[in-house]
């Protein structure tokens, strides 16, 4: 099966947050990290479900250090979304399946409200 939540670099990253023309969630992981190992199927699902709204990536923190560092991420896993290329709001540490659906939903609409 298709993954669809893409794992990217730090390059990549900069170029798929920055053209983006929807939302951005990106989820900033350790593989040691045991929520983290918990929340990946979870986001493959809404990732399945919010694909046509909302573009899903994620970074591994311990390979990107700097961009962890310059986002401010200080714990994994966290999760950010960005519109227009910038950091809008973010989730740190697991959350259940239905509040970060609120989230996503939340997030779109405010997508369409700047555009």
């Amino acid at each position: 099966m298709k993954r669809m939540v893409r794992e990217v670099n730090e390059m990549e990253f900069e170029a798929e947050v920055q053209g983006a023309d929807r939302p951005v969630v990106v989820d900033f992981y350790a593989p040691w990290c045991g929520p983290c190992r918990m929340l990946a199927p979870v986001l493959e699902r809404l990732a399945a479900e919010w694909s046509d709204r909302i573009r899903f990536l994620k970074v591994n923190v311990d390979e990107a250090p700097e961009l962890a560092m310059r986002y401010g991420v200080t714990g994994v896993p966290t999760l950010m979304m960005f519109a227009g290329g910038r950091p809008v709001d973010q989730i740190v540490g697991l959350v259940p399946p239905r509040a970060m659906e609120q989230w996503l939903a939340q997030g779109v609409l405010a997508h369409a409200a700047r555009s």
